[in-house]
Order: C-alpha cells, then sequence, then structure tokens
C-alpha cells in the first residue's frame, strides 16, 4: 500500500510539472455536435424511428478538442487551424474560449467548418452525419495566412514562457487544414520546437519530421506498414502474421491481412485469410459488426484472425514503426484494449482500458494525447507517461460526449485532489501576501490584472480566461466603491464592491479577488511583485501607466484586447436609453429578445 501511494504521488508531481507548460496545436479542427433525442413508435413510412429533439450539445472537436484537454490539464494552449466563417465557427470559438485556449484560428469564409453530428435515442447512436470534405482545400491566401499564423503563435508561446521553446502537437486527420505547404513548414521548421506529438490519419505524409511521439491507432499503423512495403513476415513464436504486397500498385491500395499463417487453419478449420484490397476508400473506417477496419492502402481483416491478440502483434512492429516514422516514442493506440508503447531504446509498456460504449469513447484519444505529450514535455520517464495518457483517457469515458479530462479529475484519479490553500476567493491584502509566499515556495507563477468590473459581460470573462492561461494563478484587484467613483463619475459604480467581488470569485479562471482603494493598483503590485501583469486594451504594453514599476519588479506586462462591442458604459448606455424609450425595444428585437432572457 505504501508503495502505491508513493508511486501514485509521483505521478501526480509529473502531473503538477507541466502546468503552464507552453503547447502549439495545429491540424484539422472540428465542432461536434450531439443531439439527443427520445423514440417511442416507427414512422409510417419504413421501420425508422420518430425521434423527438430533447437537447443539443455542441464541443471542440479534432484538434481543438486536443487544445481544449490540453488547456484543461494545465497546459498552455495555443490552437492555429482554418475555422470557417459560419455558425459552427462560431461555436467552436465559444468552445474554446470557454476551456482557456488562446484561439489563433483563421477564418476562411469560403471553406466550411467540419462538423460531425451524431443523432443518438438512448445513448444509442443512430446516425452520424459529416460535414467538411478534403476536397475543400485552401486557397493560396488561406495557406498564407495560416503560416503567418504559425509563425506568429510560436513566439508568442515563446514570449510568454521566457524563451522557453514551446511543445508542438500536429493532428492530421485528412480534412484538408495541412496542404502540402504546411506540412514542409513545419518539418523546416521542427528545431523550433522542444517536443513534437503527431497523431495523423496517414503517418506517411510526415516523413522528415522527425517527432518525439507519434499516437497511430492500430489501423492507422498497419496501414503504414503495408504502404511501407516488405517481404512476408511471421511473427517467432506465434500464428500471427503480416502479409505485404511486393509493389504498392498505382492503380489501387496495398493489402494487408492479419490472421493466420497463409494457408493456415482457423479454429473452425476454414482456410486461413486472403483479405480484399478496397479501392476508394479514403480513411480508415470501422464496420458495424466491430470486426473488420479498412482504409485506403490497408484491409485489416480481424475476422478472419480470430483470437489474434492486437496488442502482441503491435509489440512485434514497434521497431519498424519507429524506423518509418523516425519518432522516438510510437504509441499504438487499441481503443477498448489501451495501448502498446515503445521507446527507442526497446522500452516497451502495454496499457490497459475499460470497455465502454461507442458513444462514451468519442475524443478519447485526444485525452491521451495530450496527457502523453505534456508529461514527455515535463521530462517525464516513458512508463509514466504512457500510464498518464492512458489514465486520462479512462477517466473521460464515463458518459456520452465528446471527452475532455480535467486536470483536477487526473489528480483525483490518483488519489491527489488539489491541496487546498485554507484561503477565501476573496481576500484582504494582509492574507494576500500569505497566498502569494505560498504560491512562490511551490515555484508558481503569479498573474495580475485590476479593474472596475462594474457590470460584468463577456468581454470581461474571456478577458480574464486569457490572463489566467499566463499563469498558475490569477489574482484580481477591484477598485473600492470610492474608487470607482473618483474614475468614472458620481453615478458609478452600478454595483456594489461586494457584489463585483463576488461574481470575479465565482469564476472558475479567477483564483482569488482583493479590494483596494486608492486609484491606482501600485502599493498591490509593490506588494504581489507579479510574474505577468495584464490590462485590457489595445494599446501597447509601454502605454500601460503600471509598466515601469512592474518591468522594475521582474515582471512582465501583456495587454489583451477585450471582445469587440462589449463595455460596461456601452451596456449601462443601453439600458438607460432603452429604459427611457421603450417603444425602442420594437425597434431592436434581438436587444428585446435578450432583455427579456436574461
Amino acid at each position: 500500500m505504501a508503495g502505491a501511494a508513493a508511486e501514485q504521488r509521483r505521478l501526480a508531481t509529473v502531473v503538477e510539472s507541466w502546468l503552464g507548460r507552453p503547447v502549439l496545436i495545429v491540424g484539422d479542427a472540428m465542432l461536434d455536435e450531439w443531439r439527443f433525442a427520445e423514440s417511442d413508435r416507427l414512422c409510417r413510412e419504413a421501420p425508422a424511428p420518430v425521434l423527438t429533439l430533447r437537447r443539443r450539445i455542441s464541443a471542440a472537436g479534432g484538434a481543438a478538442n486536443t487544445a481544449v484537454n490540453v488547456a484543461t490539464l494545465g497546459g498552455r494552449a495555443v490552437l492555429v487551424a482554418p475555422v470557417g466563417a459560419d455558425v459552427a465557427g462560431d461555436e467552436l470559438h465559444d468552445c474554446l474560449d470557454r476551456a482557456g485556449v488562446w484561439d489563433r484560428t483563421v477564418n476562411h469564409p469560403g471553406r466550411p467548418t467540419p462538423v460531425k453530428r451524431r443523432m443518438l435515442a438512448g445513448n444509442q447512436i443512430l446516425l452520424r452525419e459529416d460535414s467538411g470534405d478534403p476536397d475543400d482545400a485552401l486557397d493560396p491566401d488561406g495557406v498564407t495566412r495560416l503560416l503567418t499564423a504559425l509563425d506568429c503563435a510560436t513566439e508568442e508561446l515563446r514570449a510568454a514562457a521566457d524563451g522557453e521553446a514551446p511543445t508542438l502537437v500536429v493532428c492530421d486527420y485528412g480534412l484538408g487544414a495541412l496542404p502540402a505547404p504546411v506540412r514542409a513548414w513545419l518539418v523546416e521548421n521542427r528545431e523550433r520546437y522542444a517536443t513534437v506529438a503527431l497523431d495523423a490519419h496517414d503517418l506517411a505524409d510526415w516523413r522528415g519530421l522527425a517527432p518525439t511521439v507519434v499516437t497511430p491507432s492500430f489501423a492507422e499503423a498497419t496501414r503504414l506498414l503495408a504502404r511501407a512495403g516488405g517481404a512476408t513476415r511471421t511473427t517467432a513464436g506465434t500464428d500471427l502474421h503480416l502479409e505485404h504486397p511486393d509493389i504498392d500498385p498505382a492503380d489501387g491500395p496495398s493489402e494487408l491481412s492479419v490472421g493466420a499463417a497463409p494457408g493456415g487453419a482457423r479454429v473452425d478449420d476454414r482456410p486461413g485469410p486472403v483479405g480484399e484490397p478496397t479501392p476508394g476508400e479514403s480513411r480508415v473506417a470501422l464496420t458495424g459488426d466491430g470486426l473488420s477496419v479498412t482504409g485506403t492502402g490497408v484491409t485489416v481483416n480481424t475476422e478472419a484472425g480470430a483470437g489474434v491478440d492486437r496488442a502482441v502483434l503491435a509489440e512485434s512492429r514497434l521497431a519498424e514503426l519507429h524506423a518509418h516514422t523516425g519518432a522516438d516514442v510510437v504509441a499504438v493506440t487499441l481503443d477498448t484494449d489501451g495501448a502498446v508503447v515503445g521507446g527507442a531504446d526497446g522500452e516497451r509498456r502495454r496499457s490497459h482500458s475499460t470497455p465502454v460504449p461507442a458513444s462514451h469513447a468519442v475524443g478519447a484519444g485526444d485525452a491521451y494525447l495530450a496527457a502523453m505529450t505534456l508529461a514527455l514535455a515535463a521530462a517525464a520517464p516513458l512508463p509514466t507517461a504512457a500510464q498518464l495518457a492512458q489514465l486520462a483517457a479512462t477517466i473521460t469515458v464515463s458518459d456520452t460526449g465528446t471527452c475532455v479530462c480535467l486536470r483536477d479529475d487526473l489528480l483525483a484519479a490518483l488519489d491527489m485532489p488539489p491541496e487546498a490553500s485554507g484561503h477565501p476567493a476573496v481576500v484582504g491584502t494582509d492574507e494576500l501576501d500569505a497566498i502569494v509566499a505560498e504560491h512562490r515556495e511551490a515555484g508558481r507563477s503569479v498573474v495580475f490584472t485590476n479593474g472596475c468590473f462594474d457590470v460584468l459581460h463577456p468581454g470581461h470573462v474571456r478577458y480574464l480566461e486569457q490572463a489566467r492561461a499566463l499563469g498558475d494563478l490569477l489574482i484580481v484587484a477591484v477598485n473600492s466603491d470610492g474608487s470607482v467613483r473618483r474614475l468614472k463619475g458620481p453615478d458609478r459604480p452600478v454595483n456594489p464592491v461586494e457584489d463585483r467581488g463576488a461574481l470575479l470569485a465565482a469564476l472558475s479562471c479567477v483564483d482569488h479577488v482583493v479590494v483596494f482603494e486608492e486609484d491606482s493598483p501600485a502599493a498591490l503590485i509593490e506588494a504581489v511583485r507579479p510574474d505577468v501583469y495584464v490590462k485590457g486594451g489595445d494599446y501597447p504594453p509601454e502605454l500601460v501607466p503600471e509598466a515601469p514599476l512592474v518591468r522594475r519588479l521582474g515582471g512582465q506586462v501583456r495587454t489583451l484586447g477585450y471582445v469587440a462591442d462589449r463595455s460596461t458604459s456601452a451596456i449601462i448606455e443601453r439600458i438607460r436609453s432603452h429604459g427611457q424609450d421603450p417603444s425602442s425595444y420594437a425597434s431592436d428585437p434581438s436587444l428585446s429578445t435578450r432583455t427579456q432572457s436574461s
């Protein structure tokens, strides 16, 4: 028992160590839409259920969900990806904002945001409708803007991490976000990233990247081996075999059969597998019976190989996967069977998972990838990284929906819930000194911002979420009522400081709130000595009045713009104008709807 507790503490230490680690995620971002319905009868026209929609949920998917998982696990996540200028794109931006991801996506008006829409009844997925196609290629201008965003985001992360090289995660799911010029740029700029993780449906497209870790599924791994070619090979000591054709014909995919040795008998005495190529298949797909997987360049027929242990088969080919990908670490994920992980030095790790309904496991691979990447970036040993990655994926599959792993849940699974500081969210200046000292001793960075926050609005929330992502602890200093009156006029504040402080403290991104009486937060800045001082506005940091003081104390200054058309003064003015002229509600239906709903 003591050994198990020590192991859990060791794993928890790794989770703590990756807090704030800078990670750039690039690739195919999409929106996951879940429609939950009820059905109690069949329609007259066909033997199909009649569905009544009860609720709808949207979530980040693909590369966007990987970014969300990096952020919720405690990393500093920046997403660069093409996103359509459409409703789905707007919803995706909202998902990223709520998770605290730095949204550096590039809008492409002529290219729709990929969406996966799932219709469920009784938690059973009845159908899935996909929109977004690999043929929706980025135009030259789109490629240029994406490369500019990549370059800027890389430097932004480096600056936020005091010159430390960021981590890169590439998510290539074949939806056209990573055309050849973007892949070439990433290969050429590989040295700008300390750790590189690659998750790609077609790993052969990424020769030359030299990733730290690749995380192919079993089907993706076998596809790569099939396309790589080679002679027939029998795994020593087993009846398993992988057969590759000598060449990959230009007019059709190559073929890979998994099962008994050629000509050998199966348990039911039928001939061994031959397999069938599947021309026209462009992506890996799993059949409804869960027995066969097909994709371009490979057919994997596990029904023909009943009893084949995919883990044993994957482990037997790890050396070849290392050679073909150039990766230091290869993690072959086996869905409900866990994963097989191998290092370039021959170290092996087998992890296990718990079988769950398919609707519970959507996005579990994103959680696995995020945790594996963060652990390796934090210099964790391979067995530790593999264990944390599998744990992160496993604890997310308890319910239907897109999987997201929270740092607190991961620590709780290790019986190491986050330590409570014993301090309330709203604190006095004396208590603030003790709080800052505790976090300094633990090696955590402190972010400080201040303002009136009179009428809390979406601009404030987004600004505070972005501020929190700049460090480990966010302290918000709020002007007292007297201070607000001196700064804003006798009719302000609208809300007393007790209410303003309580609302701020209720935000998950805010750690502590402190009230100050002065017109300037200079005294608090002197006491806190923040690592990062944040102000809202579109002006450069040099124009921030507190900038010289912060820099003298060894901190850095950042300015973050508010959401457009969102300001306390504008909101108050709208309320006043509509209060004076009730008929104006009729002239502004959208405002009427918003006001009634609030």
